[in-house]
């Protein structure tokens, strides 16, 4: 690793909580150069849903590949982008969201943020974006600003003009209605908040901790943004793309957001590919008002489009994800049990958290699971809380695995060091 300290910027992250060479990786299985075994349960922070090299999404890339088709085609026509978007607006918005256009945007999900953000602004005439305390939107000016963490809004150089953070749901407790405060707060001309052009929000805030919003209180600010004529946002970077069971996070509520920010999983294979779904009464753009040089990524539309085939044609992988995370649900919970209830356990389909309440004893969690064999994040406020995003196609062997590892890593720590921890 000295090659890598010596080479790469001190602004890496991943390789010094994991500092050992990765060189291959398949379903749920990372293999380090030196020979060891890893089980992953970050998933490339949520960008690989359907696990490490998928073999069917891959046969569709190599296919592609082979005909010497179009992989850079800026916003051109091809036939990967139409494919791409007939098979999307048939497989998934047809029936439950026929008014939705496509834009391509850069890359990365902060790059769709920034354009939501943006296209908010020009329809409404407005400059203020509401988001939520705990939540994360990305790295760039726009989105790191909507971000509540401080360290992030520095990071980027960026401060909250323009954007007021409100309580998320059960911030305040579970007896204080955030929605109800969030309302008074716009309806009182005294209150200072400028009028908002978007509501930006996640339906599970996960580098917040895994925080799960409620159907009943993200109906109510759905329904306080369209009283407030501001732009309704949903944030489906992370929790899209089927990590919650359902391929949309936000349609258990029955939502009907105004922009849908989708990234991380889109592509299926880890490549990089990030849209907007724009109701079309708010599609304001005029041509060529926001481009960018990588929006035409057809490696990663032809990706996309194989996972679609492959998972969402019908419900069975869909209701296969709930039932695995209702597994992991229990396990879980049974080893917060065997703790005498001292931890929090949190989530929604295939999305946990494991709320350590001490930071130190995240930390120690995380190092002992990683020497044991398995790769874990930590999240939330200063990283309390154990974060597990495994593949949503791991199997069951797999998956009980990584549990037994992550509670053998809990219980030497609990064991060991909380003389010193706490």
């Amino acid at each position: 690793m000295q090659a890598f300290e010596t080479l790469e910027s001190n602004v890496r992250l991943y390789s010094r909580s994991f500092p050992t060479i990765f060189s291959r990786a398949r379903g749920s299985i990372m293999l380090t150069e030196d020979g060891r075994k890893i089980i992953d349960f970050l998933s490339g922070a949520g960008a690989l849903n359907y696990g490490h090299n998928n073999h069917e999404i891959k046969a569709a890339i190599s296919e592609y590949l082979a005909l010497d088709a179009v992989v850079h085609g800026l916003d051109m026509a091809t036939p990967a982008k139409l494919e791409f978007m007939e098979t999307f607006s048939s497989v998934l918005l047809r029936e439950r969201y026929p008014k939705y256009r496509f834009q391509f945007t850069g890359p990365t999900g902060s790059d769709a943020v920034e354009a939501a953000l943006e296209l908010s602004c020009k329809v409404t005439g407005r400059r203020n974006i509401i988001s939520f305390m705990n939540g994360y939107h990305g790295i760039r000016l726009g989105s790191v600003a909507a971000a509540s963490k401080l360290s992030d809004r520095k990071a980027g150089g960026a401060s909250k003009l323009g954007v007021t953070l409100m309580p998320y749901d059960s911030y305040l407790g579970p007896y204080v209605d955030t929605a109800d405060h969030m309302r008074k707060m716009l309806q009182d001309q005294s209150s200072g908040i400028d009028s908002p052009a978007a509501v930006l929000i996640e339906s599970i805030q996960g580098e917040g901790g895994i925080n799960v919003a409620s159907k009943e209180w993200l109906q109510s600010i759905q329904s306080i943004a369209r009283d407030a004529g501001a732009l309704f946002v949903v944030d489906d970077v992370l929790m899209g793309c089927g990590r919650t069971g359902e391929f949309f996070s936000f349609q258990f509520a029955g939502l009907s957001p105004d922009i849908i920010v989708l990234s991380k999983s889109l592509s299926g294979y880890g490549l990089p590919l990030s849209i907007l779904l724009i109701k079309e009464e708010v599609d304001a753009w005029q041509p060529g008002e926001h481009t960018g040089t990588f929006r035409g990524n057809n490696l990663a539309l032809v990706s996309a489009t194989a996972a679609l085939n492959l998972y969402w044609r019908d419900e069975t992988f869909s209701k296969g994800v709930q039932r695995t995370g209702e597994l992991m649900r229990r396990r879980l919970e049974a080893i917060s049990r065997r703790h005498g209830k001292r931890f929090i356990v949190r989530g929604r389909g295939m999305a946990y958290g494991f709320d350590c309440q001490v930071a130190e004893i995240a930390r120690a969690v995380a190092r002992t699971a990683f020497e044991k064999g398995l790769v874990v994040e930590r999240c939330g406020p200063f990283g309390r809380v154990i974060k597990f995003l495994p593949a949503l196609t791991i199997d069951s062997e797999t998956l009980s695995q990584g549990l037994e590892i992550f509670e053998e890593s809990l219980a030497e720590t609990m064991k060991t060091a909380c003389g010193d921890i706490l």
